[in-house]
Parts: C-alpha cells; sequence; structure tokens
C-alpha cells in the first residue's frame, strides 16, 4: 500500500496528481494576501448577506488579508456596491469593488484611440466606466462608434439591441462586459448578460470579446488594482469564478453558499475544479486539510472515497466534517478520467454526507 500527500504543496507538481484539491496547513487568510471575492452567491443572494459572510470576511481581514470585491455584474457603480456591503457590515470603500463594467472598459481603452465612441448597451455605471477611460459613450448607431459594449442593466429594450446591432453590421468592435448565462436573485435564477448578449451575437453572426470572468481581463484588473502578490479567488460558479481562477493559473476556493452544489463540485471538469472546498466563507478561517491517496481509495479527515472504475458507483464512509468527505470525493472523482463519472454514479457517496449532499 502507498499513501501519498495529494495537493500538500501549492505547485501541485510534488504529488504528480494536479488535478486534486491542495491542503494548507495554515488558514487561508494567512497563506494568501488578498481575497478576490465574488460577491452574487458568497456575500449574498438578493438583498440578503449569505449567514456568517460578514462576520467571516471581518476576521479574516483582522489577520492581515485585503479583501476585493469582484463582480461580472456591470449594472451598478463600484460605491453603489460598497454601500451595500457596508449595509451588511463589511468594511468596503469603492476602491475595493472591481466590476466587470471596468474591465470591459479598461479593455476597450486598450485598443481605441482615446475619445472614442463607444455605443454602450447597459446601465449608468457602464457609462461611466467607459467615461472614466477616457472614451466616449453614445447611445446610436448614427454616431459610428468604434465599438459596441453591453452589459447587465435591469431596463434594456429593444430599442437598444437594435442600435447595437446595426453598428456591429456596420463594423464596430463588439464587447460584452460577461457572459453569465445567469443570475442569481432574491426571486431564484434569472437570465444573465449572457443570455442577453446574444441578441447581437445572433442577429450578426459576431460574437462579443469578453471582459468577465472567465475570460483574463478582470481577473487582470483586480490584481493590477490590488497589487496582490498571493491571490486567491474565491466563488461559487464553476464556469466563471473557478474557470476564471483556472485560466489565469491562481488559486481558488470554491464555497456552497450560491449555485454551485456538492454534486457539480465532484463533477467539475478539469478547467473549473477549484484548489479548495468550504461549505462558507468561514472557510478561509481555517486550515485545509490534504487529502492522501491510499492504492485506489482517498482520505480526508475521517472520510474514504472510492470507486468509479469500470462504472462502479463511487461509495463514501466515514464520519466527521462533511466537507472532509466532500474532498474525498472530489479526489476519487477527479482522479478517474474526464467524463467517465456520471451524475448516477456519485449519488450513493453524496447521500452519505447528509444534508450537504443534497
Amino acid at each position: 500500500m502507498t499513501t501519498e500527500p495529494a495537493g500538500a504543496d501549492d505547485t501541485k507538481e510534488a504529488t504528480g496528481l494536479a488535478s486534486l484539491l491542495r491542503g494548507c496547513a495554515e488558514p487561508l487568510s494567512q497563506r494568501y494576501d488578498v481575497a478576490l471575492l465574488d460577491l452574487d452567491g458568497v456575500v449574498y443572494v438578493g438583498p440578503a448577506a449569505v449567514p456568517g459572510a460578514p462576520e467571516a470576511l471581518a476576521k479574516a481581514a483582522g489577520t492581515g488579508m485585503r479583501l476585493a470585491f469582484v463582480t461580472n455584474n456591470a449594472s451598478r457603480t463600484p460605491a453603489a456596491i460598497a454601500a451595500q456591503l457596508a449595509g451588511f457590515g463589511v468594511a468596503a470603500a469603492a476602491a475595493d469593488v472591481v466590476t466587470s463594467a471596468q474591465a470591459a472598459a479598461s479593455l476597450l481603452a486598450s485598443r481605441l484611440a482615446p475619445g472614442s465612441a463607444v455605443l454602450v448597451i447597459g446601465s449608468t455605471a457602464l457609462r461611466i466606466a467607459v467615461r472614466e477611460r477616457g472614451l466616449r459613450p453614445v447611445s446610436t448607431a448614427l454616431d459610428q462608434p468604434a465599438a459596441v459594449v453591453e452589459g447587465y442593466a435591469p431596463g434594456l429594450g429593444y430599442a437598444q439591441f437594435l442600435e447595437g446591432g446595426l453598428a456591429v453590421r456596420a463594423g464596430a468592435w463588439f464587447v460584452a462586459t460577461n457572459v453569465d448565462a445567469t443570475l442569481p436573485t432574491g426571486r431564484g435564477i434569472q437570465p444573465g448578460n449572457g443570455s442577453l448578449c446574444q441578441v447581437i451575437a445572433h442577429a450578426t453572426g459576431q460574437q462579443p470579446a469578453v471582459a468577465g470572468k472567465p475570460q483574463p481581463p478582470l481577473h487582470a484588473e483586480a490584481v493590477a488594482r490590488t497589487g496582490a502578490r498571493r491571490p486567491l479567488v474565491v466563488g461559487d460558479r464553476l464556469d466563471t469564478d473557478i474557470e476564471g481562477a483556472v485560466r489565469a493559473g491562481a488559486p481558488s476556493l470554491l464555497v456552497l453558499t450560491g449555485v454551485t452544489h456538492p454534486a457539480g463540485a465532484v463533477l467539475a471538469p478539469p478547467s473549473q475544479r477549484p484548489s479548495y472546498l468550504a461549505a462558507d466563507l468561514a472557510g478561509l478561517l481555517e486550515p485545509h486539510p490534504a487529502v492522501t491517496r491510499q492504492d485506489l481509495s482517498f482520505c480526508c479527515g475521517g472520510w474514504r472515497a472510492h470507486g468509479g472504475h469500470d462504472g462502479a458507483d463511487l461509495s463514501l464512509d466515514g464520519a466527521g466534517d462533511p466537507v472532509d468527505g466532500l474532498r474525498a470525493l472530489c479526489a476519487a472523482a477527479w482522479s478517474l478520467a474526464e467524463g467517465q463519472v456520471s451524475p448516477q454514479m456519485i449519488q450513493p457517496a453524496l447521500a452519505a454526507l447528509g444534508p450537504l449532499g443534497t
């Protein structure tokens, strides 16, 4: 029998198990200098804070970790978002907030001459971000804009998309703040900007350049703004937060307070696998036990996961912190070839986690 640490080293090369979770012997807030925190589903959902999130963030900041709030939502200004966070008891200034509107504006400014006309389909916050980067926001294709930038805003209507479609057909560069298919709200999951921007894409045949997660511009903007040397991306979505971190080569923490549930984490493809797992933001304040491999089994805390070969169900047995069980289960599933694990194969193991597995 061989036992080898799976993920104890941040580089993950030492283990030869590069697709497995990392371990961290100290709290993450002491290992990493800046937490790049998603908002929706991580700090709040709709009008309410995630239970325990303000307290966890205050404690993380108290250990010396700096907090930056990085959101794909382009509908509000950083000042408005900071005010909302303050209302939840989270200490945040406008300078601590980085939005996809700002990243999109920086992307535009990197390619366009100062003063260029940009047709803005979106909120006042997006127009402000464009103007702050030395560009000229316009509202009609008659102004012959050099680019069209589109971002989510609740009041968007057909007239704005009509102008954007005409401008893109005339040769304007098409940029989207983000392409999240959905947006979590207090009323449930609603269409996000990734759904909206397809109006122009479908009509013109032109897919947009994307500034928000998982594309690099928003991550690069956040790192540049914070001066982070050891950033930790914290999010609830695999296809934006975690994939964005993977693309940037940055470590990430997946929390289970938003879109992604345990089954999604177990079934995550290699491009969307987090470095760390936690039930919520209290995971910033805790060490993360390493997963160990024992032949074909994977152990974490008091849990052991095994199976999955030749189409057999994965099984999980043990006791203790159910998040440790989920870590072991993820390691077992991720050790197999991509596509080899089906949702049906993990149901017995998820059931062993109790309420966490539902």
